[in-house]
């Protein structure tokens, strides 16, 4: 049996199991609602280590199964664009001092950070709109 079919297998069975908890919670009273919730946040724990510990084997198997030099060209080329944003941004640009007067915090370093994220999304949706552009001209000039 394959790998995928025993996931499958797994998700039918957790789906099962939720929807069984999840209607022992709505069909309950308030006591049984409560009562439930520790069990129901231990279980929810459970099924995240599970769907992430899948995650991570299914990403180092699709890693080592398809083309690595493109992988790695492709991370590469994601680090440097977080890496040009966060030269790009000054983390000076911005008064903090009504952020501070409320008590949070800002720093330069944060606000530096919040900046490299800005630039980074802006010109990763760039990216994204020229190559979907750049496909749909493509298609058209066949």
């Amino acid at each position: 049996m394959g790998l995928h079919k025993i996931l499958k297998i797994v998700a039918i069975i957790l789906s099962v199991v939720g929807a069984a908890l999840a209607l022992t919670i709505v069909a309950g009273d308030e006591d049984t609602a409560r009562s439930m919730s520790g069990n129901m946040l231990a279980i929810a724990y459970i099924v995240l280590a599970l769907v992430l510990a899948l995650v991570v084997i299914f990403v180092i198997k699709g890693l080592f199964s398809g083309n690595i030099k493109r992988t790695l060209m492709s991370a590469g080329a994601f680090f440097a664009i977080i890496l040009v944003s966060y030269i790009l941004s000054s983390g000076t640009d911005l008064d903090l001092t009504p952020f501070n007067k409320k008590g949070l915090g800002i720093t330069e370093a944060i606000s530096k950070n919040v900046g490299t994220g800005l630039i980074a999304f802006y010109i990763l949706a760039f990216l994204a709109i020229a190559s979907m552009v750049f496909s749909g001209f493509k298609k058209i000039s066949k």
